[in-house]
């Protein structure tokens, strides 16, 4: 696989078609619209062999990430779970060192810095993994000598199990977002905190960055990681331009498939979901042509990708789009948000209430048409209201990339990931 940087040209997009999928589908998909345009499909058969052999012992079945994805590279890869307050147990992969000696392999574990990484909506921690050694976050991290932990959230493949629900009920699925910022994130820092006996580094992606920045806002995790690098910042959606995305929030989409559907588990594979995005489709000004080669066209992101999450989860990002303010979940009836809340309205999360001193490293693309620079702006400037500014919070944007650029872009070990581990260096 080249790894040669010119422009848009050099980004890796075999999940292009498949993210237009997801954008279709999901009210609003925090974690992959399609890449920036003009990007190459640049595929490497011995990886997809790899990947072949790897899927034939484990997708799905008794093996977990580590063997299908990180062990066939020569990583130390361990699976660890954790079981949230509430009951979910979820999955974790660690890739402890790297893979050589000097500064990528030698050493005790627990010198090493930990870092946990947090995907987006409908991936789960694979996303991470789909590209080479030399052009993933994770197994970048590793041989830069950092301790790395891999998350994924409740409902996807490694993490599908509760101590007493069915997950084919609708009560595993009765979950938005909230509740993986009370529970989900709480449970993963403290179990690497116990497990390394140190403070993690925390990377983002997209609704990877909304957990996260939501929970700082209420001073949950601040005071248990060192920094957190925010890829893909997501906090306000009020000028999101993917069409389809705005029309199906605007719509209520999330509604209609939960309350006339009963869908409780949104899961794009499914034949309900794809019925409804077709009838979408037909809506004049809707540009669905790429759905109709993405499931050729991306055959390998398919394998592993997109997961379920939970409808909930999708009506609270349309709410988002909607309302242009981040609240937690709107039951709509007064009467319901009063039981939960104490109020007639759902409570906002306010950026600005994130603590000053507590390190950000914020990078964002130019044609990223979910994470829009313009939203960017508007939690660039809550933050800088409450003071965050110097070398604790440090701003990078990108115009040349897109959502997924930094996730599976070939170029963004050069343009990301080398920063981001510059900015981690200074708070060890």
């Amino acid at each position: 696989m080249s790894t040669a940087c010119h422009g848009v040209r050099g980004f890796f997009s075999i999940s292009a078609a498949a993210m237009t999928i997801v954008v279709t589908t999901a009210v609003v998909l925090l974690s992959s619209p399609q890449l920036a345009a003009g990007a190459r499909v640049l595929i490497n058969h011995a990886e997809l062999r790899r990947r072949d052999i790897a899927t034939a012992g484990g997708v799905g079945g008794g093996d977990g990430a580590c063997a299908t994805a990180v062990a066939p590279f020569g990583y130390p890869c361990e699976e660890h779970e954790v079981t949230t307050q509430d009951g979910y147990i979820l999955g974790l992969q660690r890739i402890p060192r790297g893979r050589i000696g000097g500064v990528t392999g030698g050493g005790a574990a627990a010198a090493r810095q930990p870092v946990l990484l947090q995907h987006g909506v409908l991936v789960d921690g694979m996303t991470w993994l789909l590209g080479s050694p030399e052009e993933s976050l994770p197994y970048i991290l590793a041989d830069q000598g950092f301790d790395v932990w891999i998350a994924n959230n409740r409902g996807t493949r490694w993490s599908s199990r509760h101590v007493s629900l069915d997950p084919k009920s609708r009560s595993y699925w009765n979950w938005s977002w909230d509740d993986i910022v009370v529970n989900d994130m709480p449970a993963i820092v403290d179990y690497v905190c116990s497990h390394t006996g140190q403070k993690p580094h925390y990377v983002g992606h997209s609704m990877g960055t909304l957990v996260a920045l939501a929970a700082f806002s209420e001073g949950r995790m601040v005071d248990k990681l060192k920094s957190a690098a925010l890829l893909s910042p997501v906090a306000y959606l009020s000028h999101i331009t993917t069409p389809i995305g705005v029309v199906l929030a605007k719509a209520f989409a999330g509604e209609l498939i939960s309350d006339l559907l009963g869908i409780a588990e949104f899961n794009p594979a499914s034949p309900q979901v794809s019925n409804l995005v077709r009838t979408f489709c037909r809506k004049p000004g809707m540009n669905c042509y790429d759905l109709l080669t993405s499931f050729t066209a991306a055959d390998i992101f398919l394998k592993y990708e997109p997961q379920p999450t939970s409808t909930k989860t999708l009506i609270h990002l349309a709410q988002t789009v909607r309302d242009g303010v981040l609240t937690k979940y709107d039951y709509v009836m007064p009467d319901a948000n009063v039981a939960r809340y104490g109020q007639a309205d759902p409570p906002a999360y306010d950026m600005a209430a994130i603590p000053a001193w507590f390190p950000l490293f914020l990078s964002y693309g130019g044609r990223d048409s979910l994470s829009d620079p313009a939203d960017v702006a508007l939690l660039l400037d809550d933050l800088r209201r409450r003071g965050h500014a110097g070398d604790r919070l440090t701003v990078q944007y990108l115009p040349q990339l897109a959502h997924a650029d930094f996730v599976i872009g070939v170029c963004a070990k050069d343009l990301v990931y080398n920063d981001v581990i510059s900015f981690f260096r200074r708070f060890h």
